[in-house]
């Protein structure tokens, strides 16, 4: 068994998979790590699987559409004891999760990146997300009764079984305050370390819709009633 996943959910990320796979690589050759590097790809078509492979990561192909299923193939695939996820696209610094480990290892059970403390490169962000992630956390908070300060952090870590307890479904971006929602109405120690967020390294259009993925966040805030 290994002590740690890395996940990358993926759809078309060609231009910047290997640089994230070689930055995960070099924090595990640093810091003597036993673990492994997943890439749950979503159907890609411009070769993505190829390049992983050729770089080491285990490719675990997901039929079903949309970054909450490509996650959540991802999980249950994964031999980690504790999965630390992140997008494909060279924003996040793989390089070095040596805070989302010890928070882990200190008894976590999700520690999540906060991306306003860790701060955001200069066209890292748009400025209505800059707007709208503090909104719907602010609302987020108060719904799910947690501090955590930026529930839209692709970065973060958990341990793989009680993320697998959980029971979490959705299939879209959601999926990423549905995670945060369940774990705080568990009791679940959570834990928050700065991020820095950089630009995205593809020249494609963002996976991530405004408008659309907003409403979803928005919705699922305010509809969801969390287990008690």
């Amino acid at each position: 068994m290994k002590e740690i996943t890395f996940l990358i959910p993926c759809l078309n990320e060609a231009e910047s998979l290997e640089f994230c796979i070689r930055e995960v690589q070099s924090a595990i050759d640093r810091l003597g790590l036993n673990a492994e590097i997943v890439v749950a790809d979503n159907g890609s078509t411009d070769g993505s699987q190829d390049i992983a492979a050729k770089c080491g990561a285990r490719v675990v192909s997901v039929e079903k559409k949309g970054y909450g299923a490509a996650l959540l193939g991802g999980i249950a695939a994964a031999e980690g004891r504790y999965v630390i996820m992140g997008d494909g696209d060279g924003s996040y610094d793989f390089a070095n999760p040596d805070l989302f480990i010890e928070k882990l290892r200190n008894g976590s059970a999700l520690v999540v990146g906060d991306r306003f403390r860790g701060g955001i490169e200069k066209g890292a962000m748009p400025f209505s997300h800059k707007l709208g992630v503090p909104i719907l956390s602010t609302l987020a908070r108060w719904k799910f009764r947690t501090d955590v300060r930026d529930f839209h952090c692709g970065l973060r870590g958990f341990d793989r079984e009680t993320a697998l307890s959980l029971g979490l479904c959705c299939e879209g971006m959601e999926f990423a305050t549905e995670m945060i929602a369940a774990f705080a109405a568990l009791g679940s120690k959570i834990s928050q370390v700065p991020t820095p967020l950089r630009p995205d390294r593809r020249s494609g259009k963002p996976h991530l819709r405004t408008v659309r993925d907003g409403f979803r966040h928005l919705h699922f805030i305010m509809t969801h009633k969390p287990k008690q």
